[in-house]
């Protein structure tokens, strides 16, 4: 098949053939398979259930527009607004089985969407008497209570399936038989009343902090990147990514590294991202050599990065400057060098297995031209300029996103090629509010765990017997709390697996003395992390589909791809300097050893330095990686030492190579 065109009126940029692109049908299959927020009814836009959906969907948009630029709510009212919309759309969208996929919404999601709108909007209506009342609930309230969370369970369910929603019923139950837990879990118990008051009428259950971020930051930023997607960034991150990185030695796994990273800012999806960017970069690595489930596994690792990557980081980041009270901008400049020492790592894996095996990039001439893909496209970056000059400025992440999908729709009309038409801007606040759905309802529902570790001090039960089990170790405390992290991400999302990780067992390390903002990145990162981690890892086996190879071996590769992303949370406990906390010198000298120490790591996984490695070599390169990623003088000279030993063996081994072949 002939390489496509396109003339942006310069020099043509020659396209990747069709041939290497995964079709739109092999994605979405992938999507529906792994991703359980795209497993929905599909409509055409011009029936009737079809625009019905698009107009709730692109209400839901413009409300928090208005909101965010012009408008004031209390924070209740906010919320149940904004829950209210969400549940709306799923009960239209999210059939009660699978079976319905096809079907329209039937007598059973009409009532749910009744029950919704009553449950969801009484505490608007409701929120003035309340305070009158001193915050004590009456009869009409519990009743109230009882549908809202009976609806938010079911819309859970749907939505994200039955794993988290079954979790928040175990905390419910435990919360009422409380008194017949043995041990130092048990509790006095708490009455139905109770519980329903605390859920439901209270700021610690449904509709608290949680909620709260998905209604502010959280939507706003997803519709910020729905504009970006409306735009063409997309397209110029592929096409930069290509020509930058696209001929040299394995282009195309590096192209995947590059690109995935970016757009998983963006997208904020591991799932989604491996869908969409994998699509292209998938087929084009395995044209040029790479085995098909070394390139899945590099799209899947790849993909997963970008929930940790600034500035737009995944939905749990803007959570987390919520629970711990910091700027977002803190969290942006912690996550800095760990998301670099991340991609570096991947980078320079795909690097040594295509020095390993061979393998070249694509040829010039089949990819883009950066000059005319900038000249082309290139204005698409001052949105995300523009957010990143917000949030350094200390502007609030609403804001900021507020005035950066603004500055999108504005930048699109710098060029012809990539102006929003009314009908691009009525679809990206669709696509935005259909995006929002799933981290939404995950934090109505995990709203529950919170709530019950609140109600009966769960969360701090939990750390203490979790330092009983570790016996005060560190290191111990460290595992069990990573284990936790990754096992709850293999089934629930992963803003849910941060909220429930940072209340059950955050608090075990802050006993330990471990700073706040160091803990909770920890949970954070392992909970994203989970996507390939064997094995229950969605975004390798989104990328094996597309490949079209064996899921668990896909798994087991992309956790050898990723295994600096194990280790780097164990290196900011030991070395806070790595999460920018300390001097600047600090700071410099524990980036400077930890990158030396991921290269070194790479090369032992990968068993090639110069050439391929034999066991010595791979051990000593474990031992140099292990000794310049623990922080300390004696250690960094140690790691450095062997380093520079096993170098110098690999060189000598090389000139004695080259020297028998010219003998030869």
């Amino acid at each position: 098949m002939k390489d496509e065109q396109e003339n942006t009126g310069d020099k043509p940029v020659t396209r990747i053939s069709a041939d290497e692109i995964a079709s739109e049908e092999v994605v979405q299959e992938m999507l529906e398979k792994y991703d359980k927020e795209s497993q929905v009814r599909k409509f055409g836009a011009k029936s009737k259930i079809g625009l019905l959906i698009s107009t709730i969907a692109v209400s839901f948009s413009l409300f928090h527009l208005w909101v965010a630029g012009f408008g004031a709510l209390e924070a209740i009212k906010l919320r149940s607004i904004h829950l209210t919309f969400v549940m709306v759309l799923i009960f239209l969208l999210y059939p009660a089985r699978k079976k319905g996929m096809k079907g329209k919404p039937g007598i059973f999601d009409w009532v749910m969407i009744a029950l919704s709108l009553v449950a969801g909007l009484y505490m608007v209506f409701a929120n003035e008497q309340l305070a009158l009342r001193g915050g004590l609930p009456i009869t009409r309230d519990y009743i109230m209570g009882a549908l809202g969370i009976l609806v938010v369970f079911e819309a859970g369910r749907r939505a994200l399936g039955p794993e988290l929603p079954i979790l928040g019923v175990i905390f419910l139950l435990y919360a009422y038989f409380g008194e017949h837990v043995p041990g130092s879990f048990g509790h006095s118990g708490f009455s139905l009343k109770r519980i329903i008051a605390h859920m439901y009428v209270g700021s610690e259950g449904i509709f608290g902090v949680a909620l709260g971020v998905s209604a502010t930051f959280i939507f706003l930023f997803i519709l910020f990147g729905a504009f970006l997607g409306e735009t063409g960034m997309a397209k110029l991150i592929n096409d930069s990514s290509m020509a930058m990185a696209g001929t040299s030695p394995g282009g195309p796994a590096k192209v995947a590294v590059v690109a995935s990273g970016i757009m998983g800012t963006i997208s904020g999806s591991a799932v989604a991202n491996v869908a969409t960017t994998g699509a292209f970069t998938i087929p084009l690595m395995k044209s040029i050599g790479y085995k098909p489930h070394f390139a899945a596994a590099v799209e899947a690792v790849a993909s997963t990065g970008g929930q940790f990557m600034p500035p737009i980081m995944g939905a749990a980041a803007f959570i987390m400057a919520e629970f711990l009270n910091i700027p977002y901008k803190s969290i942006m400049i912690a996550a800095l060098i760990p998301a670099f020492l991340y991609y570096l790592a991947v980078f320079a894996m795909v690097h040594l297995e295509a020095l390993k095996t061979g393998l070249e990039g694509v040829p010039r001439d089949k990819l883009p031209v950066m000059k005319v893909v900038l000249k082309e496209r290139g204005h698409l970056i001052i949105p995300l300029v523009a957010i990143v000059y917000l949030l350094i400025q200390g502007v609030t992440p609403t804001y900021a996103a507020f005035y950066g999908i603004l500055v999108a729709v504005g930048a699109s009309f710098l060029r012809k090629s990539t102006r929003m038409s009314w009908r691009g801007f009525l679809l990206a606040l669709e696509m935005g509010a259909k995006g929002s759905i799933g981290v939404a309802i995950a934090t109505a529902v995990v709203g529950f765990i919170v709530g019950v570790s609140s109600l009966t001090s769960l969360g701090i039960t939990l750390g203490d017997n979790m330092l009983a089990l570790s016996q005060g170790n560190l290191f111990a405390t460290l595992v069990l709390t990573m284990i936790t992290a990754i096992i709850l991400g293999m089934g629930m999302p992963t803003t849910a697996v941060y909220i429930v990780g940072a209340t059950i067992a955050a608090p075990a390390l802050l006993k330990l003395g471990i700073a706040p903002l160091a803990a909770h990145m920890f949970v954070f990162y392992f909970g994203n992390i989970s996507n390939v981690t064997p094995p229950v890892a969605l975004a390798a086996f989104t990328g094996a589909g597309i490949a079209g190879c064996s899921p668990s071996k896909v798994g087991w590769t992309a956790a050898r791809l990723a295994t600096a992303g194990f280790i780097i949370p164990y290196m900011w406990i030991y070395s806070p300097a790595l999460i920018a906390q300390g001097g600047l010198g600090e700071v410099i000298g524990a980036l400077v050893t930890a990158t030396i120490g991921v290269i070194a790591l790479a090369c032992a996984v990968q068993g090639y330095m110069l050439k391929t490695t034999n066991s010595l070599q791979r051990i000593l390169l474990l031992v140099a990686a292990f000794g310049l990623i623990k922080p300390g003088l004696l250690t960094d000279t140690l790691g450095i030492t062997v380093l520079i030993v096993v170098y110098l063996w690999q060189r000598f081994q090389t000139r004695s190579m080259n020297t028998k072949e010219i003998n030869v």
